[in-house]
């Protein structure tokens, strides 16, 4: 019978549904530190994807503290995203020296590239093809390219839609491990560490807003609100297409540029 003291370093792959359960049994029970610290010894090709919310930065800097050498950062540039958020990146690559790796639309370096391809507002006519061109493509590029078979990310359970029964370890349907270290934490613990670290932030957060992707899906949001209010407000939707099933993703993508998506 299999336990966590006698599993491999670094596990082998696929996991089964049984040493699943029998890892996320320990996870639960340890706080974020510890988690990485199990995921660092652990998780084979252990990569970080960030886009620089508080939660990842978080993580970002529990990982500083707890190795010299924390896995490598991934940060998918939509192309879209605001000012301070590109001017956050850099504030961190220069505090950490985490390795940073970039992953932009393919084909795509500048907005003009990407809207000369699929139009303007792709956001608006076809936000599912948005997202699985700026995301969800550009995310398994990125982890074929560099070989990355596990990702930390900043994902909560109090944030909730999708995220209200949050695991600590997750495999999604390609098989990749999903590491949510801080699954348990709450929007003010995560503030307060940050506070208290000193961790660099984004600026907008000091200007209304709580969650940060995109300028044109992103809105303040009022005192009291959950923290995700601001994202896709007046929409049925709570993830970006990065948690979603990557097979039906894809499926949805290919049939939209058949059905004539502007290229």
């Amino acid at each position: 019978m299999a336990t966590i003291e006698n599993l491999s370093k670094p596990l082998q792959l696929p996991l089964t549904p049984d040493i699943l359960a029998l890892i996320n049994a320990h996870l639960s029970k340890l706080q974020p530190q510890q988690i990485l610290e199990w995921a660092i010894e652990y998780l084979p090709g252990l990569y970080q994807t960030t886009a620089f919310g508080l939660t990842g930065l978080t993580a970002i800097d529990m990982l500083s503290k707890i190795t010299s050498s924390p896995p490598p950062l991934i940060f998918l540039d939509t192309l879209y995203h605001f000012r301070e958020t590109y001017e956050l990146v850099e504030e961190v690559k220069a505090k950490y020296k985490v390795p940073l790796h970039v992953y932009k639309p393919i084909g795509c370096d500048t907005v003009e590239d990407f809207e000369s391809k699929y139009g303007e507002k792709l956001w608006e006519r076809d936000e599912d093809s948005y997202d699985f061109l700026v995301k969800v493509e550009t995310a398994r590029r990125a982890y074929g390219e560099l070989g990355v078979q596990s990702v930390i990310t900043g994902r909560r359970a109090s944030q909730g839609g999708d995220r209200a029964t949050l695991q600590p370890l997750e495999v999604d349907s390609t098989g990749l491990l999903k590491l949510n270290p801080l699954f348990e934490w709450t929007f003010p613990i995560v503030e307060w560490y940050i506070n208290e670290n000193g961790v660099p932030r984004n600026k907008l957060l000091d200007q209304g807003y709580r969650s940060v992707g995109d300028w044109h899906s992103t809105l303040k949001v009022d005192e009291g609100q959950d923290e995700r209010a601001g994202r896709w407000a007046g929409r049925e939707k709570t993830e970006c297409g990065l948690h979603k099933d990557y097979f039906t993703m894809k499926a949805q993508a290919s049939k939209a540029e058949q059905d004539h998506l502007p290229q």
